[in-house]
């Protein structure tokens, strides 16, 4: 028996003739994940079911055209969201090498592959951390949606600069004065 932890639910993994057969039991008891792979080998053993047949994993440029981009559309209020989801994809969807790859074909290497490449173009590092940051956000929309059952970890290129922004003493002072009655009995 062979049953894990990932997150807030239990997963069973084993080898039944020569395939390896690993799945969620949607389960936080760890009992009933055990009784689940338990009923799960013995059906096999039956001949009750086969090996479950894998569904068509579309490329990456298939999901974000089809079912991505329309729900970050219906889903997203604003326009900023938009736009950036929209460099993002268009910068994916050039990269000929990774968006022809089909989701579960997408590895850590892969995703460094890109960020090279984005970054040989002359692009400065936080342009090419966003590119990765969309797409790990489509990867981790594919594995909520049940269409990816692993996302592989994105890495960001180091030496990004951050902006900050320091409250100038005017900013401050309307600030206390708007909020003042809350803070006071």
């Amino acid at each position: 028996m062979s049953i894990y932890k990932r997150g807030e639910v239990y997963r069973y993994k084993f080898m039944w003739q020569g395939c390896m057969v690993r799945e969620s039991t949607k389960q936080g008891n760890d009992k009933v994940a055990r009784q689940m792979e338990a009923a799960h080998r013995t059906s096999l053993a039956k001949g009750e079911v086969g090996l479950r047949e894998k569904t068509a994993v579309p490329t990456l440029v298939e999901f974000c055209e089809k079912r991505f981009e329309p729900w970050v559309e219906s889903t997203t209020a604003k326009k900023t969201w938009l736009d950036f989801y929209r460099v993002g994809l268009r910068a994916i969807k050039g990269c000929r090498p990774l968006a022809s790859l089909k989701l579960d074909e997408i590895t850590s290497e892969r995703a460094t592959e890109f960020g090279a490449y984005r970054h040989s173009q002359g692009l400065q590092v936080s342009t090419v951390n966003s590119s990765l940051r969309v797409l790990r956000r489509v990867l981790r929309i594919a594995s909520e949606w049940g269409v990816l059952s692993t996302v592989p970890r994105i890495k960001m290129l180091p030496g990004e600069r951050h902006r900050e922004r320091v409250v100038s003493f005017e900013e401050e002072a309307r600030y206390l004065a708007a909020h003042a009655n809350r803070w006071l009995p």
